[in-house]
């Protein structure tokens, strides 16, 4: 959401933010919007003081026992008036209202330029990607060695997109998202929550998936959302509050499930579990004091590298263009790690700084010591990481060409039970 008076304020600045996105001038039609709802507000006030004034003189007639019937009439036709200029101003507003939640947030100045993901800029780089070579398998054919990794009893019971997990692969899977977690909590200082995976309209509008992600989320009968990410419940926890400021930071992390209809990516990554409808991911969110996001955004950066270098991977770390930055980030870092069965980079875990654009949609604020004024916090949110994309990573890069298994990273092996290998099924005893 958008502070409507920085926008009376300087229209070009936020046309200029827009345009970086493509779109074009914004500001004509809201300030029309903004007028219109303000000459309204104003014609209103101006005929609720003359009715104010007129009940008064009816109250002196009537006192006097006088006839006032003539000025009874003209105070029911102000009321009249007034009824059709408040639903005037009341479809106006809302109008203006859905306007503003429909624009993304405005990227920082150095935000590099670009139309999509080609003109994103490397920041660095960790480890040494291994190469393709005769042995080199993707991670579908690594599982299907295994024989822990079925499609196709998924498909029956729940269409495409979904998958079976067993013995260690399934394993595996839950040994990720406990060693994140950890990480998070013992090393970065983040605090475990444990969310609901149902939210309401209010927590999805939020956070900023609606109104414009509708058509990419789960939605329940009832009308709740399945959350798409934990960032919806831990970033609302702060929704319609006034923090003490001496209470900030405040850091959150998740393990959860997340639901995702991903329409937007139909004919993409159809093998295998790089983007399914559920999937599991570890996330980070901070609220910070407004001087304190940038920092704020480095430091989650490097809290989901850190994962990836403790898990022995090779990844980069990428900066995002204006045109492929999300709708409510200010700017992002991704992620990307490399698997060798596609021999490129591929998303892990996006981090971004959001500034008081969701803030402001929430209603989220704090008040400094001592001071009456309340400001908007910034809100940073990071994948810490995505567990199905981390469990592609592991089995293609720790992959043993010899007998087909896998290699547990040390930092897994305590979640393992001790386990060195994940084994084809048949060679197990």
């Amino acid at each position: 959401m958008h502070d409507l008076r920085a926008i009376r304020k300087n229209p070009d600045y936020f046309d200029k933010g827009w345009r970086r996105r493509g779109l074009d001038p914004q500001t004509p039609a809201i300030l029309k919007l903004d007028e219109d709802r303000r000459a309204l507000q104003t014609e209103l006030q101006e005929l609720q003081q003359k009715r104010n004034e007129k009940s008064k003189e009816i109250g002196k007639i009537k006192s006097q026992k006088g006839d006032a019937q003539s000025l009874m009439d003209e105070v029911a036709t102000l009321k009249t008036r007034m009824a059709g200029l408040e639903e005037q101003e009341q479809t106006i507003g809302e109008s203006l209202n859905q306007h503003l939640a429909a624009l993304p947030n405005i990227m920082d100045d150095d935000v590099p330029d670009g139309a999509d993901e080609d003109a994103n800029i490397e920041v660095r780089k960790h480890g040494e990607p291994k190469r393709q070579n005769s042995e080199t398998a993707d991670h579908v054919a690594i599982g299907e060695m295994l024989g822990m990794m079925d499609f196709e009893t998924a498909a029956k019971l729940s269409g495409s997109r979904f998958v079976f997990l067993c013995r260690g692969l399934a394993r595996m899977e839950r040994a990720l998202g406990q060693f994140m977690l950890d990480t998070h909590i013992e090393e970065h200082g983040y605090r475990e929550i444990s969310p609901p995976l149902l939210v309401r309209d209010e927590a999805m509008f939020g956070t900023g998936q609606l109104p414009k992600f509708a058509d990419d989320q789960f939605r329940t009968t009832r009308g709740d959302w399945l959350i798409p990410t934990a960032e919806v419940p831990l970033t609302n926890i702060v929704a319609d509050s006034i923090l003490d400021g001496d209470d900030l930071p405040r850091r959150y992390t998740a393990y959860t499930p997340c639901f995702r209809q991903e329409a937007g990516a139909a004919g993409k990554d159809t093998r295998g579990i790089i983007r399914q409808h559920q999937f599991y991911k570890v996330e980070m969110v901070s609220i910070v004091h407004p001087d304190k996001s940038q920092e704020e955004h480095e430091r989650m950066t490097g809290c989901a590298e850190n994962i990836l270098k403790k898990l022995g991977l090779s990844f980069r770390t990428m900066v995002l263009c204006s045109g492929d930055t999300g709708f409510g980030a200010r700017k992002t870092y991704d992620l990307e790690v490399w698997l060798p069965g596609q021999q490129q980079y591929r998303e892990i875990s996006s981090c971004s700084n959001c500034g008081d654009f969701q803030a402001r949609r929430m209603k989220a604020r704090f008040r400094k010591k001592d001071e009456k004024d309340t400001q908007f916090v910034h809100t940073l949110n990071g994948s810490g990481v995505a567990i199905g994309r981390a469990l592609v990573a592991v089995m293609e890069n720790y992959h043993d060409p010899a007998d087909g298994g896998v290699f547990v990273p040390d930092v897994l092996k305590p979640y393992m039970g001790g386990v060195e290998k994940i084994v084809p099924e048949a060679t197990m005893s």
